[in-house]
């Protein structure tokens, strides 16, 4: 697998209806093998009458398997992950970032009106 231990990471798990949940993950690699990734962090999920992505509280030991469903982003290794928050510009386009250097443009995922 190409993930290193301790990197940082964001992942996309593409929706196969409309109906599906948005879901995506922030976290940190603690394990890699040629199929599947361990990784600890947080779940963000789509609120869809706030019409923003809400991080849950509690802290996510998940096994991902990288696959056609799946997008991911390395966050760079100086970023606080405690410090990421999603955020919509004005042009409807939703970043992910950390308030500093960090800034993941995913308007391809973005939010519909």
């Amino acid at each position: 697998m190409i993930l290193d231990i301790g990197e940082k990471v964001h992942i996309i798990e593409r929706r196969y209806f409309d109906e599906d949940l948005r879901r995506h993950f922030v976290g940190e690699i603690i394990g890699s093998t040629e199929n599947a990734i361990r990784a600890k962090g947080h779940v963000w999920v789509l609120d869809k009458m706030k019409g923003t992505f809400v991080q849950k509280p509690e802290k996510r030991e998940r096994v991902i398997y990288p696959g056609d469903r799946t997008n991911i982003n390395i966050i760079p290794s100086e970023v606080n992950l405690n410090e990421i928050k999603y955020i919509t510009k004005p042009e409807r386009i939703l970043v992910v970032t950390d308030g500093k250097t960090f800034s993941l443009d995913i308007n391809e995922f973005g939010l519909r009106r």
